[in-house]
């Protein structure tokens, strides 16, 4: 099987570059890969000519503008990126029988409340870059492919920048942290991720049936002020030079961090679908969490 893998470079698409390698020959690319083929999601229609080049049997989409602050100042690229070359690549897919994966995001929910979300909640993104992510989505479904949606939260990867690594450098240089407590969500890696998609995979593959939207998120649910706790102790633990104290750590609201982009309160996300429908046990996020931090730390 041939695999078109988009966006290789993102934590996720890092990550997809090892877990997909079973199944089949993966042609990875990313808007700066050299070569005729082009993955550039600023040009919708140069993702359609490569396409067809490669003729693959799955394409797996882990491109797009997850800038979410810009995303407010720039909304025609953040609509062409995350929308317009989804639709592109949809219908694609779907002239040619192919298999298409997604990524989406919390954000096309409002954060209302405090339950956590299913694939039918009724949306309502509160930002630019949580409508286009949405429209996307809708551009997947009305193409008529056989798709894999998955809706995510919180990402982080060992690869790259993320919050915990950022949290544990402030703690390395401050007396005193402030953190936002009233965002609860599950820290997501990037490795379970892709570790989902493979599996999910090989059971679409064989029961197009399964064609649809899941959430996918590990288990248990954390606000940002405990997450960087959880992280600062964990590295404190294993003998980092942690600066602040434990009651240097203070929970803020939203509110003390003002963003151009409103972000969702309520970022749980119901997994019953994903496990019930592949047979998956999603671990706790403390497991992959500290398993980055290992990697990173030791």
């Amino acid at each position: 099987m041939k695999i078109l893998l988009l966006g290789k470079n993102g934590q996720v698409g890092w990550e997809l570059q090892r877990s997909l390698a079973p199944l089949g020959e993966v042609v990875a690319l990313d808007f700066d890969s050299p070569g005729p083929l082009a993955a550039d999601f600023s040009r919708p229609e140069s993702l359609a000519a490569t396409v067809r080049a490669v003729a693959p049997q799955l394409i797996v989409n882990a491109a797009a503008h997850t800038a979410v602050d810009k995303a407010e100042s720039e909304p025609d690229l953040a609509r062409t990126v995350n929308a317009s070359a989804v639709g592109v690549i949809a219908r694609e897919a779907a002239a040619i029988g192919a298999w298409l994966v997604h990524y989406s995001t919390d954000y096309v929910f409002d954060g209302s409340g405090s339950t956590p979300w299913i694939e039918d909640s009724p949306t309502g993104p509160l930002s630019v870059y949580g409508k286009t992510k949405l429209e996307g989505e809708d551009a997947i479904r009305a193409s008529g492919a056989k798709h894999l949606i998955f809706r995510t939260s919180w990402v982080y990867g060992a690869r790259g920048g993320n919050f915990a690594k950022t949290m544990l450098r402030l703690a390395k240089e401050r007396d005193k942290l402030t953190v936002i407590d009233d965002q609860i969500g599950a820290p997501t890696g990037a490795d379970l991720l892709a570790d989902i998609t493979a599996l999910a995979l090989r059971a679409a593959l064989q029961e197009p049936v399964l064609s649809g939207t899941y959430h996918a998120v590990a288990s248990g649910e954390t606000s940002w002020y405990h997450y960087a706790r959880h992280v600062i102790e964990f590295a404190r633990r294993h003998g980092q030079p942690i600066r602040v104290a434990p009651q240097g750590i203070e929970p803020v609201p939203t509110s003390a961090f003002p963003t151009p982009a409103k972000r969702p309160s309520n970022s749980r996300m119901n997994t019953s679908k994903l496990q019930q429908a592949f047979g998956l046990t999603l671990p706790h996020w403390h497991t992959g969490v500290e398993r980055m931090l290992t990697e990173v730390l030791i």
